[in-house]
């Protein structure tokens, strides 16, 4: 029984420590920030979070910050009627007062560029910096997850041609899909 309650304590404080990660600054809470795994070769990642804010001011994510991506844009991503698939550089993602902002795979995401070389492992973390329009600055740290097969459907980019460019060279403002 002993046994039984320190395996139950055990899982308990590895769900709590994995959920609690989030973070607030004035009226903006910044909800659970993570990227999935990658390979070295692989040169781009995406960056999701959720950004609750409860104030009655209305806020904008400007940009992300994070030392050791060589370039890090925010952007949305559309799929239209006729499967082509376009990334959408963002000047920023409003987040009006009172509302919740989820950045999610195959929509507005955080998008890390020219990345190759360094492999994102389960568990790793990577350390960033949210810049706000009103709020001001928010250091946070995105997770490194395993991506679930929901995760990996909603923005595949092995599936998405690309041409002859290499991603780091493309403006992403249009890509189409490989079915």
């Amino acid at each position: 029984m002993k046994f039984l309650i320190q395996a139950a304590t055990a899982a308990l404080l590895v769900a709590t420590t994995a959920h609690a990660h989030d973070y607030k600054l004035a009226g903006l809470s910044v909800m659970h920030p993570k990227t999935f795994e990658k390979a070295a070769a692989v040169k781009v990642a995406g960056g999701y979070m959720t950004i609750e804010n409860t104030s009655d001011t209305d806020d904008k994510l400007l940009e992300v910050r994070i030392q050791e991506v060589p370039r890090v844009e925010l952007h949305l991503s559309e799929t239209d009627a006729n499967g082509v698939a376009r990334m959408i550089k963002q000047d920023g993602i409003p987040v009006p007062a009172g509302e919740t902002v989820t950045l999610k795979p195959g929509g507005l995401h955080v998008m890390l560029m020219g990345i190759g070389g360094s492999a994102y492992a389960e568990g790793d973390k990577i350390n960033a910096t949210l810049v706000f329009e009103k709020a001001g600055t928010l250091d946070v740290s995105f997770n490194v997850e395993a991506r679930s097969d929901e995760d990996h459907e909603a923005m595949d980019h092995s599936k998405m041609d690309h041409g002859d460019k290499s991603h780091d060279d493309m403006d992403h403002s249009e890509h189409k899909k490989k079915n």
